[in-house]
């Protein structure tokens, strides 16, 4: 009889990412938009995960950026 390996609760890349949502008004300009995902991206080190468009206009941006775990060298 085999056993069934145990399966994780969550996918392993999931823990490798923080994550950050922002939600962006309906007057946020699209130069706006760009210029701010820019700007996290030099600066924050973050990456476009997913934009959401809504129906009222309004935006909903999901960033992430990998986590580095530092080994002490002590």
């Amino acid at each position: 009889m085999e056993s069934a390996a145990p399966r994780p609760s969550r996918p392993a890349h999931a823990s490798q990412y923080e994550f950050r949502v922002l939600t962006l008004p309906r007057s946020t300009s699209r130069h706006d938009v760009r210029r701010l995902l820019t700007e996290e991206a030099e600066y924050g080190r973050w990456e476009l995960a997913r934009l959401r468009l809504y129906v009222g206009g309004h935006r909903k941006v999901w960033l992430r950026r990998r986590i580095i775990k530092v080994a002490s060298t002590l």
